[in-house]
């Protein structure tokens, strides 16, 4: 079930996204007295789920979601319509407008999506604000995955700067050592001020922990207990404390997880608060370590910070909000194309998109996706690759500043030659994604 609510959401967002940035296309399009042939959401080799013509444009969806078209007459376009273009241009078509007329059209569907995104992170903020956990309010400090217990971090630390200066927003902090290339992480540890160096070439491996490389260090209260679960069968409850394992005491859950790994297949003692009085389970660990149950959510014992926002005051907000986005992304492909990195291992494609989504139904993390991923769509629609809307606008500025157009058989070759490209970045992505599940 949850596979089908992220997989739900996730053609919901495209849907969205798709249509308004075609429809960014469609209608300077027709301002401009440029004919639309079709209107597609989604892609229709062969055949069309549903089709409808409506005066000279036909619209309809299609049955390959891997995005979506509309086809201008008189452009060289994914839909390779030699035939149309050796004929003689006629006024109604795309190359009988002037280039500023055809640059706005090849635009606008960029445009769209990047007004989108502020657009929603305006809307988001003002609705539901913004909530976050303050670096300074982890009165446990952090949880450490290898990955920052081999840069020389340790659970239990207590972040105060990175590159002597406050990280404000505690999630951000992964960004800034990536993003900003930061050299030294401050912690407090056992009442010591220590500076932590990061380590020449640690992008690679802060990107390879997949998000999990800090965390919020949590105490073990039991929130949920799954039925038929190791957890279960031991008679563990909602509201159960665990503090320790056999003779070991494990008051956060980062100890509790390495002793249920260093004890796989193997029955333990459990010892835990429950109804403020001390008591003990035995637990037979199972093969993959995990006995099954859910913890508290940190925030019912970590201070919070909550902003609201009047719709005014959301306006520079979720303005500020699309630019980091964007700009943060940028910054991505920096990473992507350093083969020091090992960053291109880390694409992937629709089954990596979906998981992103939430397991249950949550309009505000979903319209927050939503917005991340028209910002996405804006900034790859910007690359210079013929096919996308980019290398049209690159061809155009040529045209505009050289006052001649490319020669007609040359944008055939390179449109063939970017949706060759693009397939392979597509099957790179997804292939990514099948790899890792079979891993």
């Amino acid at each position: 079930m949850e596979i089908l609510i992220k997989a739900a959401q996730l053609i919901l967002s495209l849907s969205i996204l798709v249509v308004l940035h075609e429809l960014g296309h469609f209608i300077p399009a027709k301002l401009f007295k440029t004919r639309v042939e079709k209107f597609y959401l989604f892609f229709d080799p062969w055949f069309s789920l549903f089709k409808k013509q409506k005066g000279e444009t036909e619209y309809g969806i299609g049955w390959l979601p891997l995005g979506g078209y509309v086809k201008i007459s008189g452009m060289i376009d994914e839909s390779m319509d030699k035939e149309q273009m050796a004929k003689p241009p006629q006024p109604w078509e795309f190359r009988s407008k002037p280039a500023w007329q055809r640059l706005i059209i090849m635009l606008g569907g960029v445009t769209v999506n990047a007004l989108l995104g502020i657009l929603i992170y305006i809307c988001i903020l003002a609705y539901w604000g913004e909530e976050y956990l303050p670096t300074k309010n982890l009165k446990y400090g952090i949880a450490c995955d290898s990955t920052a217990l081999k840069m020389g971090l340790k659970s239990g630390d207590k972040i105060l700067f990175v590159d002597h200066k406050e990280v404000e927003n505690f999630a951000k902090i992964p960004a800034e050592i990536l993003f900003n290339e930061a050299q030294s992480v401050t912690v407090e540890r056992a009442g010591e001020t220590l500076d932590i160096p990061v380590p020449a070439g640690f992008a690679g491996a802060l990107i390879k922990s997949q998000g999990s490389f800090i965390s919020p260090r949590q105490t073990i209260e039991v929130e949920e207990v799954n039925p038929g679960s190791a957890a279960s069968k031991a008679g563990l409850t909602k509201g159960d404390i665990i503090i320790g394992v056999d003779s070991s005491e494990t008051r956060y859950f980062d100890e509790f997880r390495a002793a249920l790994q260093a004890h796989k297949n193997q029955q333990i003692t459990v010892h835990l608060m429950r109804a403020n009085a001390e008591t003990s389970v035995k637990v037979d660990v199972p093969k993959e370590g995990i006995i099954g149950f859910s913890l508290k959510d940190y925030s019912n014992y970590l201070e919070t910070k909550k902003i609201d926002y009047s719709f005014l005051e959301a306006i520079p907000a979720g303005t500020n909000k699309a630019i980091h986005t964007f700009d943060d992304y940028i910054k991505q492909f920096k990473l992507i194309f350093s083969p020091e990195t090992g960053a291109y291992k880390s694409l992937g494609g629709f089954i990596t998109m979906g998981k992103i989504f939430s397991p249950v139904w949550d309009w505000e993390r979903f319209w927050n996706l939503t917005a991340f991923l028209s910002i996405i769509l804006a900034v790859m629609n910007l690359l210079p690759i013929p096919a996308l809307d980019g290398g049209h606008v690159l061809f155009l500025l040529w045209e505009v500043i050289t006052r001649r157009k490319p020669n007609e058989k040359f944008m055939e070759y390179a449109q063939t030659a970017g949706m060759i490209l693009l397939l392979a970045l597509l099957l790179f992505a997804n292939g990514n994604d099948i790899f890792r599940l079979f891993q």
